[in-house]
């Protein structure tokens, strides 16, 4: 025999919005994966985001090389003459059209 009542007939009200439920249609809130002790209605309770269960999932960026360089053979810089670039691979003339590469 149980010792709680089967309440087929009993309401109870949602901790959040304050509406009056079947008390079958409440379920606890959960946040970061624990219950916090609220019980809210199934169409207003919020699914716990994964952004909450912090250092539970692997997060590391492996890299392939230890301590990898750049590139620095690229030769598709080019620079502007007001700023003083010593890499001038690209001009462009005002009020006529002109491109020094």
């Amino acid at each position: 025999m149980s010792a709680f009542a089967k309440g087929k007939r009993a309401f109870g009200f949602c901790d959040r919005t304050g509406f009056r439920y079947p008390l079958k249609d409440l379920v606890y809130e959960i946040d970061n994966g624990v219950p916090n002790g609220l019980r809210v209605g199934k169409d207003v309770v919020d699914p716990d985001h994964p952004q909450n269960h912090l250092d539970r999932a692997r997060t590391d960026d492996p890299q392939s090389l230890d301590d990898p360089r750049p590139d620095t053979t690229i030769e598709s810089l080019f620079g502007w003459t007001p700023v003083g670039n010593s890499a001038n691979y690209l001009q462009a003339l005002t009020g006529r059209v002109g491109v020094i590469v």
